[in-house]
């Protein structure tokens, strides 16, 4: 996985990379792809306006990246080359610069945002990747602080790239063995100077909460969150502010949604534990064998994790009661006639009294000329769901579950001109969001219920209670191919 990367000489300046497209923001630094202009390399490069650095009194911040980017930069283990390198920095009168390894995949949490959540295998891997780095991290004596998935990049390759060390601590030996006072009180100090959390607050672990000592157990708590919204397609902890999020990790206030699997529900039990010490993985020296040895990590060979090839990552279908892929729909009728046989064989149906089809007596989308256009607006009006779509003719409409990994929401499926597909929570009334259209969408019906909708930056997963995902897949596709198939031939 590791790429035999050049340094590049230690003294450089801005003028020696062509600087392209923003990686990600922060409050005093900017991320650049950046390609040396004599190498042709291309890097990360991390450029922190020193203004906004006072100004949001980042030093030390600034000061403890660097610090740990250098120890890991000089303590590359073959095993476990699982974190951004340092290839050298620089500065200007205005800025410093961080030139660091280009991870060309984007983070895990744009990939968990794609497609909800993993497949089990899935799961299993990149948990072990995150095991192996944090054992070589800890041996070092160095405590991320801030692990979550967007500071989990993937390489070309798709394995593990660690990074942003700006909230970690380094502790030195007597810190790591004995986790000594002056340690509870500088970590209690520097807590106190601080007004809030940066970042997401979901993965903060409870004794960082208490302002009580650092301890590597803080990472195997956020390890436990990862390994739970890889599963379960949303973090653990939950709630409308940061404030509700602390207060439910405070109570441990958590539950497991149905489909969990044994194995990973255990693992995650043991490391979101309130008490640091009592964690799995906690009392382990030099390396995380008992971490390691659990059920869910089972078949791994941890050493051997950066030569393997990572499993695609995919949505995770959810498994039915019924052991075929198709589910037989409740108001299927015996026999092999018509719509029987259309059903079968993925064709559309007649239409039917409980399809989720707003009826249209033989009208396609291109047949809907003005007159019939004013004439369905004018008939919708009645519809209660017509506030939401901004004087569109609603083609479909139905109740269909929207999953996000192993959790559902009931919502309102609205297909309008526009084109749109807009979906709304029912219950109270409010419009919850769209799925955006392009050339690029695609759907797939995975059985009678559920059909995916693809698009560029994510999958949709959604279930048909009355079993007509055929028929939304259809219908979604005609839309789609009369807008841009038209536009793109035009």
């Amino acid at each position: 996985m590791t790429e035999n990367l050049e340094a590049p000489p230690m003294k450089r300046s801005a003028n020696d990379f062509i600087f392209g497209k923003v990686l990600g923001e922060g409050s005093f630094s900017t991320v650049f792809l950046a390609k040396d202009v004599h190498t042709s390399k291309e890097f990360a490069i991390k450029v922190c306006q020193k203004r906004h650095i006072i100004r949001e009194k980042k030093q030390d911040y600034v000061k403890r990246e660097k610090e740990t980017l250098l120890v890991l930069s000089k303590n590359v283990k073959e095993s476990a080359p699982y974190f951004v390198r340092l290839y050298c920095t620089f500065q200007d009168p205005e800025s410093l610069y961080f030139v660091l390894t280009y991870a060309k995949k984007g983070d895990l949490l744009g990939y968990l945002n794609k497609v909800g959540s993993f497949e089990d295998h899935c799961s299993k891997f990149y948990g072990a990747e995150i095991v192996q780095a944090l054992e070589h991290l800890h041996c070092l004596g160095i405590v991320h602080r801030d692990l979550k998935p967007e500071n989990i990049l993937l390489s070309e390759s798709m394995h593990i790239v660690i990074t942003d060390f700006g909230s970690a601590k380094i502790l030195n030996c007597v810190e790591m063995d004995e986790k000594n006072k002056e340690n509870s009180e500088e970590d209690a100090g520097e807590l106190k100077r601080k007004s809030s959390f940066v970042g997401t607050a979901q993965y903060v672990s409870p004794e960082i909460l208490n302002r009580t000592r650092t301890t590597p157990s803080c990472d195997l708590w956020a390890l436990g969150c990862i390994i739970y919204q890889m599963v379960a397609g949303l973090p653990p902890f939950r709630g409308h502010s940061d404030y509700a999020i602390f207060q439910k990790i405070m109570k441990l206030e958590y539950e497991y949604p149905d489909g969990f699997p044994d194995d990973a529900r255990d693992i995650v039990t043991q490391l979101l534990v309130l008490e640091p010490s009592e964690r799995l993985g906690a009392k382990d020296i030099g390396s995380y064998t008992s971490v390691k040895s659990h059920p869910f990590f089972s078949g791994l060979d941890f050493e051997e994790l950066h030569k393997v090839k990572p499993p695609e990552i995919c949505p995770h279908l959810v498994r039915t009661e019924s052991s075929s892929s198709f589910e037989i729909p409740s108001d299927a009728q015996p026999g092999l006639g018509a719509n029987e046989l259309s059903r079968a064989l993925g064709l559309p149906l007649a239409p039917s009294r409980k399809s989720s089809t707003v009826t249209r007596s033989k009208l396609s989308i291109a047949d809907l000329d003005e007159t019939e256009r004013e004439k369905m607006l004018e008939g919708q009006k009645e519809n209660k769901f017509n506030q939401f779509v901004e004087n569109n003719v609603i083609l479909k409409q139905g109740f269909i579950d929207k999953r996000v990994g192993l959790f559902s929401r009931r919502r309102m499926l609205l297909l309008t001109t526009g084109p749109h597909l807009y979906y709304v929570d029912s219950g109270n009334m409010v419009l919850k969001g769209e799925i955006p259209w392009s050339l690029d969408l695609k759907t797939e019906a995975k059985n009678f219920k559920t059909f995916f909708v693809y698009t560029p930056n994510r999958t949709y997963y959604l279930e048909d209670p009355t079993g007509f995902a055929l028929e939304w897949c259809k219908a979604i596709d005609d839309v789609r191919n009369f807008y841009f198939r038209s536009n793109a031939e035009g």
